[in-house]
Parts: structure tokens; sequence; C-alpha cells
């Protein structure tokens, strides 16, 4: 039976509070730009054409329903989020650097995304999507943590293929050892997995990228993504690793190059109707070429969901290139 979406994503949905200049007093100006990891992946996606829909919690309060409205503009299905009176939606304060490189302040002590439960997640949606994603920030408090693993579960027994970014924000922790324990613990139930060259050392025994890699693929992940940075993302399944050379851009802010990168990546992944293990090589550097192409756009502009190219964007950076 089809599946009703393609890409099915849980976690955070956040305000991320960019720096916009300076006041007539000298202080520091922020704008509030609707962010969170799993979002800005599924906002690429949804920007590919796929049929999407995001699960989560926001507060009731004009941050909550301001992300809402935000989701819907980008076409992803709102139906799985919950407003709820009793806590705040989570907030984050980005740093930038004069090359676009972000540090992050939280106000998330607990946010709203913590504290969804499982007896609120409509599982009609997990049962009835091609691949369901959820990212590590999932697995920082209960009772998001128990939630995540349990909608994991949910989704692969309905035959979802999972997908799982080990995105680490070292202040969400409340050290490193628990955190590399509770990243790791997600393993296990994963088939396909991004995660950057700074996070290898995290998820693996390897700070090596092609060494992470074949540490992965011997624990049962089927396709391997460790990206780079301005050199691109090596690419790897149990025959083979490559690496697919990333597009020139004009950075100004890195914040969800990954998440762009890997939602342009599944956009191509379910398009090409293969099962993970069935990708070949070439495929997989194809897929990748298109999320480069997806991240480089989407650095040149300042926020997150906002800052995803159009898919016509994407292409014409790829005929460009060629």
């Amino acid at each position: 039976m089809e599946k009703e979406y393609d890409i099915v994503a849980m976690g955070e949905l956040l305000i991320d509070f960019t720096p916009a200049g300076v006041s007539e007093t000298g202080m520091c100006l922020y704008e509030r730009n609707p962010g969170g990891a799993p979002v800005n992946m599924l906002t690429a996606a949804a920007k590919a054409g796929l049929r999407t829909a995001f699960i989560g919690k926001v507060g009731n309060d004009m941050h909550g329903k301001f992300l809402i409205e935000a989701v819907e503009n980008q076409n992803i299905n709102s139906d799985g989020i919950i407003l709820d009176d009793n806590v705040f939606t989570t907030l984050a304060f980005v740093n930038l650097t004069k090359d676009g490189e972000r540090s992050f302040a939280f106000a998330r002590k607990p946010g709203a995304d913590t504290m969804i439960g499982y007896k609120e997640v409509d599982t009609q949606i997990l049962q009835n999507t091609k691949v369901f994603h959820v990212g590590s920030l999932s697995l920082t408090d209960e009772p998001a943590r128990s939630t995540t693993f349990q909608a994991v579960k949910c989704a692969k027994n309905a035959g979802a293929v999972i997908s799982y970014d080990p995105n680490y924000r070292a202040p969400l922790w409340n050290n490193e050892k628990t955190a590399i324990e509770r990243m790791r613990s997600m393993l296990p139930f994963a088939d396909m997995i991004k995660l950057s060259d700074e996070e290898t050392a995290l998820l693996t025994p390897y700070e090596n990228p092609d060494e992470a890699a074949n540490y992965l693929l011997d624990h049962g992940i089927k396709i391997v993504a460790v990206t780079l940075g301005k050199e691109g993302v090596l690419i790897c399944n149990r025959k083979d690793h490559q690496k697919v050379s990333g597009f020139s851009s004009q950075v100004v802010d890195t914040t969800g190059a990954g998440d762009s990168f890997w939602g342009g990546f599944m956009s191509q992944f379910v398009k090409s109707k293969f099962n993970p293990e069935d990708c070949s090589i070439e495929e997989l550097k194809k897929f990748a070429r298109y999320g480069n192409a997806v991240a480089s756009l989407c650095i040149e502009k300042k926020g997150g969901i906002l800052s995803i190219p159009e898919e016509k964007e994407t292409f014409k950076r790829l005929q460009l290139s060629v």
C-alpha cells in the first residue's frame, strides 16, 4: 500500500535568533528565524516535491504559533505538532563569525520540544511514511528521549527506513560522556546516517571519516554520509567509499548546511525508489551532488528554513557546474 508521506521527521522546532546588525545605541539586534534541524531537513525535501510531515511540540505562545505557520508555509504537514500551555517554545541564540560559522546559546530548561510524550504522538503519521527521520537532540531529556525511541520502533515496524542525524550541540548535554552514550544508542535502529567530520569520534572509536564510516557500516547502517564542510561529503555503503566535492559559495551563514544537504540527498533517495541496501555508489554520488548543491545555496543566506533554495535554484547550480 502506498504510504501517505515520503518523509516524516520528529524533534526540535525552535526559534533561531540570528544577529541582524546593531541598534542606534550599539546593542546587538536579532532576527527571529524558524529553525530546528529536522524541519530544516524536511524543508529541503519538500522543496524537491516530497510529501513531508513533522511531529513535535512547541509552546502555546507567540513563537510556537509563528513556527507552526512557518512549517505550513513550506508545505510540510503540521498535524503532528502539539501546542503546550505549560512550557515555552525552545529558543536558540546564534552567534556568527565573520566567515559565517556559528555558536549557540539555548533557552531550553526545559523547552517545549523536550516535553513531548508518546501518548501525544499521532502514530498514524508514523505508520504512513517511507522514511522516518530523527536527530540526537531528541535524546537529551525525558520524556522526549523515550518518546523518540518508541516512535522509531513504531515507524520501523511499519516498514519505514530510519534516518538519523547525530546533531551534536555541546551546551544541550550535561557532559560529553552522556552525549556519546545517548547519541550512540540510536545507531542500532538507523538505516541511514548523516554526521559531520566533527562528530565521527563521538559516534565511533575513530576520528578519520573513512574509518568511522566502516565502523558504522559494520554495525548495520547501510548508508553513511560524513559531511566535510567546504570539501563536500564522504558517501559510503558496504561496497565503496567516495568523496563528492562541494560547490563554491559566498558564505553568509552556515546554519542548516548539513540539514539542507541531507534533505536534498534524501529527496533524491526517495525518488529513486531504491532500498538503502540496493543503492549503488554511483547512485549515492548523484544524491550527494544534489544535496551539496542545496547546501551551497543555503549558506549564501541567513537563517535555516528560510535560506533553503527552491528546486529550480538547485537545478540551476547543478547545471552551471557541469
